[in-house]
């Protein structure tokens, strides 16, 4: 276990070293980016990512993955405005929906991988294209909207989940809040320890008479709940969504994830090097902005560092197998 803990200090470490480095560099090199609309600008980046991210840690640990996150935080999104505009549920109820729908996507991605032993990329690639498809259906192809700072009716709903009328990213506050609640779900609760006990070894954990595909459903149900944590603030920041948009989300949230320090074998990961993964991904993409470059260059360099990141991921493994063996 301390062996464990150390590995996760040490991958912590080299992401914030990334993040600094990467901070400093674009302090340099790009245009006005030390000033505060940057750094707001990279919160406000940071919102919906980071609770996908967060969700996602979770299954990663387990050695799962769920390709369905960005569809269903947009399927949860459109059901909550479909209510909402066209049969005048209240405002608060439909939020509480939005949350409810990613719960119930991340409980079906868990039966799917632990009741009929879906490979998980199967499992969840099939949820993408089935909460894609949902949500076109329920909305009968149109897009939904919420309320922004502008409304006569809701106008609270900015100024709760986004930015107060001072600028103030009350939406970070939020993500503090769900940072450290999952924190200590996953650091401190029976959950945690058979999260990080079932992607270490679930034969193990099988054998020891737990009861590993229930508490590997719980980590998809997680990411689910985060998921619609998620629609939520996306639903803020953009108001209007899309039908028949979402997957890409996932790779970002995915990318932070891995960047984090978040062994794709699982077993080994943090949320806090979650985090630093979330806003490495965000200060990339402001920093790539403030020296001109089009999103194209944005992709493109994420990519590049996710390929990073994983390579890093294998020869840690490769490392600590050596070690074992010795």
């Amino acid at each position: 276990m301390s062996g464990l803990i150390k590995k996760i200090q040490l991958q912590k470490l080299l992401a914030l070293a990334a993040l600094i480095i990467l901070y400093v560099f674009f302090a340099f090199t790009g245009t006005n980016f030390v000033t505060l609309p940057t750094m707001l600008n990279i919160l406000g980046q940071s919102y919906f990512v980071g609770f996908l991210a967060i969700g996602v840690t979770f299954v990663i640990i387990t050695g799962g993955i769920d390709l369905s996150i960005g569809t269903v935080m947009m399927c949860s999104a459109l059901v909550g405005g479909m209510l909402y505009n066209n049969h005048g549920f209240p405002l608060w109820l439909c939020l509480v929906i939005v949350v409810l729908v990613g719960t119930l996507f991340g409980l079906f991605n868990g039966i799917l991988v632990t009741r009929l032993k879906l490979p998980p990329f199967i499992a969840t690639l099939g949820t993408m294209m089935i909460s894609l498809g949902f949500g076109s259906i329920i909305t009968n192809v149109r897009s939904q909207t919420f309320p922004n700072f502008l409304s006569q009716q809701d106008g609270w709903f900015n100024s709760v989940f986004l930015k107060t009328e001072g600028d103030f990213p009350s939406g970070a506050l939020f993500l503090l809040t769900i940072f450290i609640v999952m924190s200590i779900v996953l650091n401190r609760t029976k959950i945690g320890r058979y999260v990080y006990a079932i992607g270490s070894n679930e034969e193990a954990v099988r054998l020891s008479g737990i009861k590993a595909h229930n508490w590997k459903c719980v980590a998809y149900i997680i990411g689910g709940f985060c998921a619609g944590v998620a629609a939520i603030f996306y639903s803020a920041m953009y108001t209007t969504i899309i039908p028949n948009t979402g997957n890409g989300l996932e790779l970002q949230a995915i990318a932070a994830v891995v960047i984090g320090g978040t062994s794709l074998a699982g077993g080994v990961g943090s949320l806090s090097g979650t985090l630093i993964g979330v806003f490495i991904m965000s200060v990339l993409r402001s920093g790539l902005m403030a020296m001109g470059l089009p999103a194209p260059y944005q992709t493109f360099f994420t990519g590049v560092v996710v390929i990073g990141a994983v390579l890093l991921d294998i020869y840690r493994t490769k490392k600590a197998n050596e070690v074992k063996k010795v």
